[in-house]
């Protein structure tokens, strides 16, 4: 074992009262107001130290001392004004408010700075009513924790007592951290952060017993080296209709009333089937390879640029290549399972029998090297030449033609 935590998520209906519901709504609405005010604050501040250093603006110019710069640090010490105006912030856990907080000072952080790869995220939006879902709390069963969870029920002491439907239990050796309390279209939900101190050790190179290439597609949802492939599912084309339907009806009624609200409601629920749909098939598939393999190689894909300014975006966003790699790259972790992330250039061109470049459009679905007389699916082509790259970066020697027998 690795000295290294495992953290996981665990994620339970809850099944709170009525009045229960309302004060957990109320909260959620009273952070959404904090969340809008902080925003602004930090906003009217970049707004107010933006002017050039060498030039003045024609529209306006700060006049007067500069506040503070209202960082999360200057936002958390005045929470307790913010209970002295609007009282009502009192009956709010104050980790509660900071956890807010925390979630907005990263937003802006993945503004302001780009990651390694020069990536920023998109400026923080104000948050409309009901689109703040979730209120965080920072420690379980602790002694002095707001949140005690007995395996049946969560404890709250603003809150009371609130029945957990708990379809599986906490595994052993794990400690749950924090927790989150969710609404949802069908509910609230409470999603609880295990750790566990150790992780298992990832198979060595030297013990491989089998590995497996798979290429992802529109065609077929993946295609192994081996020739093996797993249908598309399409959940949402499936849906489509339903879901223009349900959307139709709800265009029809009065913002804002109840009928409104409850045909939001409907199409909320319907996304939420889809995407359940896709998240179990999603694990489906990741478990099965997992179980069966020591090395999986997948593509270093770039999803959002495959998506833009094509008719197949729709098609690429509801297979959702993407989400499924990043649960993939977790089952395995549990199991020390290693997968290998490769670059895609070429790999539906080269043949991966002697290494010839073969030109084909997407159109053209069949492999054929006129150098080696290799005739192979594109996708099955793809899928070998993804495992070779994967098998040269883990330091396994391939054959001198290129192709490899594993399995």
């Amino acid at each position: 074992m690795y000295n290294q935590n495992m953290i996981i998520t665990y994620c339970y209906k809850i099944k709170p009262t009525c009045e229960q519901s309302v004060k957990i709504d109320y909260w959620l609405e009273l952070l959404r107001r904090h969340w809008n005010y902080a925003n602004g604050q930090r906003l009217d501040w970049l707004n107010r130290t933006r002017c050039p250093i060498d030039r003045c603006s024609l529209i306006s110019c700060p006049i007067g001392e500069i506040p503070s710069r209202p960082d999360y640090y200057f936002q958390q010490s005045a929470l307790k004004q913010t209970k002295i105006l609007f009282p009502d912030y009192k009956e709010i856990y104050s980790e509660v408010q900071q956890i807010n907080l925390q979630r907005l000072d990263k937003a802006w952080k993945r503004w302001l700075i780009p990651d390694k790869t020069g990536k920023r995220g998109g400026r923080p939006r104000f948050k409309k009513s009901g689109r703040l879902r979730s209120l965080g709390f920072s420690r379980v069963n602790h002694p002095k924790a707001a949140v005690k969870f007995d395996g049946k029920q969560i404890i709250i002491s603003r809150l009371g007592a609130i029945p957990v439907i708990a379809h599986r239990a906490i595994p052993e050796g794990f400690n749950i951290k924090t927790a989150t309390i969710t609404k949802k279209a069908d509910g609230y939900y409470v999603s609880f952060s295990l750790e566990d101190k150790s992780v298992p050790t990832p198979i060595s190179v030297g013990n491989l017993q089998n590995a497996i290439g798979i290429d992802v597609g529109l065609k077929e949802f993946l295609t192994t080296n081996i020739g093996e492939t797993v249908p598309v599912p399409n959940f949402y084309r499936k849906s489509q209709s339903n879901l223009a339907r349900k959307q139709r009806k709800a265009d029809r009624k009065e913002i804002g009333s109840n009928n409104w609200k409850k045909a939001q409601n409907r199409v909320a629920r319907l996304h939420q089937h889809i995407a359940r749909q896709r998240e179990y098939f999603h694990y489906k598939t990741a478990h099965k390879l997992v179980k069966e393999y020591d090395l999986i190689a997948v593509e270093d894909l770039n999803i959002k640029g495959l998506a833009r300014n094509t008719k197949l975006s729709k098609s690429i966003y509801d297979v959702a290549w993407g989400a499924f790699i990043e649960k993939l790259k977790a089952v395995a972790v549990k199991r020390g399972v290693h997968v290998i992330k490769v670059n895609p250039h070429n790999t539906s061109q080269n043949c991966s029998n002697c290494g010839h470049k073969v030109p084909k459009t997407l159109s053209v679905r069949t492999h054929s090297c006129p150098k080696c007389g290799t005739v192979l699916d594109r996708d099955e082509n793809a899928a070998r030449n993804i495992l070779n790259k994967a098998l040269c970066e883990v330091g396994i020697i391939l054959p001198a033609c290129g192709g490899l027998d594993v399995g």
